[in-house]
This record gives C-alpha cells, structure tokens and sequence, in this order.
C-alpha cells in the first residue's frame, strides 16, 4: 500500500492560481511514475500531468503551459506538487494524486478545486 495524503485545493477566481500537494509514502525507487488526474461532474476521470521516475514530465494538452507538475523527494516520501496558473472555469474537478509503483495503481481521496467565473 502506498499512503497517498491531497491539499491545497479550493476556490478560486478564473485567471488565479492553486498548488495541490500529494504526499506519498513510498521510496521514490520503488516508484514509476506520480501525476495528477481528474475528473468534473458528469464526465470520466481524465489525465492532467505525469512524471517519471527518471523526472520525464507530460501533461494533457488543456493545461499545458499553464500547470507544472514537480516533486521533493526524502527517504520513504515523496511529494508531488501541481501548481496551476491560469484557472479556468473549466479546470472545476475533483484532482486525484495517482502513483505508479510495482505494478500497482494508487490514488489519493481527491480534492476540490474550483473555478468561479
């Protein structure tokens, strides 16, 4: 099991910014890759950034360049930031952590963030 621990969500006016933390209890070797998904009301969960072990980023092609995705690594922790610029009305979701780790897909409980108009 990989402990996976979300803050930092809330609500925010459109053109602001937010930064999600996920911490994850888990030694960064024994770990693929940690990203952040999410998923609005009505529709699927879907993808949002990603990296790798080796630190190789990806993102959604709605958030790029407005959202980067980072991480601290410690001994048996690592944490995984997404900090987004540029808010839309339409990033309003439940953000989920997701971490990749011997096979095995893990998930954070998730976290409001939400976009006024």
């Amino acid at each position: 099991q990989v402990p996976l621990v979300e803050s930092g969500g809330g609500l925010v006016q459109a053109g602001g910014s937010l930064r999600l933390s996920c911490a994850a209890s888990a030694s960064i070797f024994s770990i693929n890759t940690m990203g952040w998904w999410r998923q609005a009301p009505g529709s699927q969960r879907e993808f949002v950034a990603t990296m790798t072990r080796g630190g190789t980023t990806n993102y959604a092609d709605s958030v790029k360049a407005r959202f980067t995705i980072s991480r601290d690594i410690a001994n048996n922790m690592v944490m995984v930031y997404l900090q987004m610029n540029s808010l839309k009305p339409e990033d309003t979701a439940v953000y989920y952590c997701n971490v990749g780790r011997l096979g095995t897909q893990y998930w954070g409980q998730g976290t409001q963030v939400t976009v006024s108009s």
